[in-house]
């Protein structure tokens, strides 16, 4: 009985988190508060790509142009506004192509507890999650993972580790 009880109350937390995760995003998307970073010294960059990314229309030729690697300000899972063309392209592609998955992979940087960053790489993970079911994407092709703080990316620096990757998989 007492591990029914648990199991229910990790489903309706999970779901108040999802929950609220969405009501974040609309809110935001829909009030013009989502995050402008243009002027930051912390540049969006995904090696061989610009980050205003030029692409206007997807499709399975080209989705791998598209940045991959998004990130955010510490101890944060608002997305990022010079984030949204790319996403948008993401989304778009996946909501045309059923047979598309990908796997949303949330980091963060050392500081923190370890139970902390684990949470703050699930938010940050399933904030991109909420964008694409807004613009169409069926929850079913999307993943979500935490790794949290342990994998730092390779740079060293804090800044870079405070990310989420998107990465295509075959359904």
């Amino acid at each position: 009985m007492r591990d029914l009880n648990l199991v229910k109350a990790k489903s309706v937390s999970k779901l108040a988190g999802v929950t609220l995760a969405a009501l974040l995003i609309v809110g935001c998307s829909s009030s013009g508060t989502v995050k402008d970073t243009s002027d930051a010294t912390d540049t969006t960059v995904t090696t061989g790509t610009d980050t205003s990314s030029q692409i206007t229309s997807v499709n399975s030729g080209n989705v791998g142009d598209l940045q991959s690697v998004y990130y955010f300000d510490f101890d944060q899972s608002v997305i990022r506004s010079e984030a949204l063309n790319d996403l948008s392209l993401h989304a778009q592609f996946l909501a045309e192509n059923s047979n598309a998955a990908v796997r949303l992979e949330g980091h963060a940087d050392e500081q923190g507890t370890r139970e902390y960053n684990i949470a703050l790489g699930e938010r940050r993970a399933q904030a991109i999650e909420q964008f694409f079911v807004g613009r169409g994407v069926n929850g079913g092709q999307i993943e979500t993972i935490s790794y949290g703080e342990e994998k730092p990316d390779i740079s060293g620096l804090a800044s870079k580790s405070r990310r989420v990757e998107i990465k295509y998989t075959a359904k």
